[in-house]
């Protein structure tokens, strides 16, 4: 699925880890997301979503994917 977590974790100046760290994942599952590897789940989801202050829709782009 494609996402805008790589752009705003660095429009934030934050690493993988440190992102990982403020949603409580591991630095790895932020790169698979981040490289459209894993499909994260809707609580984290949601997480991700809130610490950047956007909806889960403006984050992930559903409408462009290919359901799993």
């Amino acid at each position: 699925m494609k996402n805008r977590v790589k752009e705003l974790r660095e429009q934030y100046g934050l690493t993988q880890a440190q992102l990982g760290e403020k949603v409580k994942v591991s630095r790895q599952a932020i790169n698979a997301i981040e490289n459209g590897k894993y499909d994260p789940s809707i609580w984290l989801a949601y997480d991700l979503a809130k610490f950047f202050n956007i909806s889960i829709e403006e984050l992930f782009d559903f409408e462009g994917s290919v359901r799993k």
